[in-house]
């Protein structure tokens, strides 16, 4: 059997404790390393800006679950799981019952995953705090239309940009910024 990415369900809150002890139990040998490689908890930055100052946070995008990287064995598969499941704050494994195997997720959703808590090499995922609507006053602070003001006229929360109608010459003009680059006008 390959290496697999596991979804454990733990109580909320209980994600950080439990990782912790999984580690303990490796360095210990109550688990095989051999067959739990890594365990983590899948957390996003998020940036947001308040008061003209950016602040950078680490958000659990998945709260209630970790992720396990495990070589499980065809036999003896219940004892290691059994060792996970009697851990305190863990209910189990995603998808099964503890008298079932559990099923990994695929290579395509753990890439996605890591990916976007920065695991994997690549393009970290930045997540903006988003707190503008259509119609709000904004003014650029950074970048070449800084301390030009407008109206937010179109979102792409998934690129973080937004579209905003600022007068140039007297004229209405459309300009594309960044999240990070405005702050809203009270």
């Amino acid at each position: 059997m390959a290496k697999s990415w596991y979804i454990v369900h733990t109580y909320t809150g209980y994600e950080n404790k439990i990782e912790r002890t999984i580690r303990q139990m490796l360095e210990a040998g109550e688990l095989d390393s051999n067959i739990v490689s890594d365990v983590k908890v899948p957390v996003e930055e998020v940036v947001e800006v308040k008061d003209g100052k950016k602040r950078s946070r680490k958000n659990k995008f998945l709260p209630g679950y970790i992720m396990m990287e495990m070589d499980l064995p065809e036999l003896g598969w219940k004892d290691v799981c059994g060792t996970i499941r009697h851990i305190q704050g863990v209910t189990g494994f995603v998808g099964t019952n503890p008298n079932v195997r559990p099923r990994p997720i695929s290579t395509e959703e753990a890439k996605n995953l890591l990916q976007k808590s920065g695991d994997i090499k690549g393009e970290k995922a930045v997540r903006v705090k988003q707190n503008y609507e259509l119609g709000d006053q904004v003014k650029i602070t950074e970048g070449p239309f800084a301390t030009f003001s407008g109206t937010v006229e179109e979102i792409n929360a998934e690129k973080n940009k937004l579209r905003v109608m600022v007068q140039i010459f007297n004229r209405a003009t459309p300009v594309e910024v960044d999240l990070l680059q405005v702050e809203k006008i009270i």
